[in-house]
């Protein structure tokens, strides 16, 4: 039985370096034996439909077609269509009132505790806040991400060590539930 998959790669044609044309992407993802394949935007958000079941093997093949293919590693989480609604779903924030580059949610490879966030002082950065889910953070920056101070002590270097993280607006969020529908 083939699930849907969403394949998130971290840090993709942003600036001159790490570039992925999504025409690529796709024809690669096919080629490791993947269907119904999609991309959306260009920021490294693929969708397709794969028999294995092993969310940490479909991202590792992933990382080595790419590298094998671009020459250089992306770092790629894969989540089920089932984990991506179920995040949506559980967002903290009222996102139906937010406008989508006011709310993200960042996706973890693995899960996080609230210590390991425990250096950043929220209450210096309201009226942004975070929350924590299932192996995903929900931030609400309420004037984007661009201009937001929490999300750059989130990022702060030490903070995540040993954590692949990579971030989607809300909009993004919503679409990859969407297409990641059985």
């Amino acid at each position: 039985m083939t699930k849907r998959y969403a394949a998130l790669l971290r840090g993709i044609n942003v600036g001159a370096g790490k570039q992925v044309p999504m025409a690529r992407l796709r024809g690669l993802i096919g080629d490791l034996g993947h269907g119904d394949v999609a991309t959306y935007l260009q920021s490294g958000n693929a969708v397709f439909s794969s028999e294995e079941k092993d969310e940490d093997a479909l991202a590792a093949g992933l990382e080595r077609a790419i590298e094998e293919t671009f020459g250089f590693h992306v770092d790629v989480l894969v989540r089920d269509g089932e984990y991506l609604k179920a995040v949506a779903d559980a967002c903290p924030f009222p996102a139906a009132s937010l406008q989508g580059k006011q709310l993200h949610v960042t996706y973890f490879s693995e899960r996080v505790t609230p210590e390991r966030f425990a250096p950043v002082d929220a209450a210096a950065f309201l009226p942004e806040e975070f929350r924590l889910g299932d192996r995903a953070l929900y931030l609400y920056a309420p004037e984007g991400l661009g201009r937001s101070k929490l999300a750059a002590a989130l990022a702060r270097p030490g903070l995540l060590k040993g954590v692949v993280a990579t971030s989607r607006n809300w909009n993004t969020v919503v679409k990859l539930v969407e297409m990641t529908r059985d």
